[in-house]
């Protein structure tokens, strides 16, 4: 199962074509080799291992990301 996660872009680097990602108050770069488009600051882009695999609108994005902090709240509760 491949779990990709919505990102949302915070920076470019056209040197090194990657972007800063920022995911649920974490920062991370990307690489944009997968990428076949362009990709712009404040888009938001699903992430995989590492690589930007496509772009998602921001209100999927929004509702995807709301998703999974209801997923990890439930799982801290289970765990308390």
């Amino acid at each position: 199962m491949c779990l990709a996660i919505p990102s949302k872009v915070i920076a470019i680097n056209k040197e090194h074509n990657t972007a800063t990602l920022e995911t649920m108050g974490v920062q991370r770069e990307a690489s944009l080799d997968l990428m076949q488009e362009e990709v712009f600051v404040g888009e938001y882009v699903l992430l995989h291992i590492g690589y930007i695999m496509s772009k998602i609108d921001e209100k999927s994005a929004l509702m995807s990301l709301e998703l999974y902090e209801q997923i990890i709240a439930s799982m801290e509760e289970e765990n308390a």
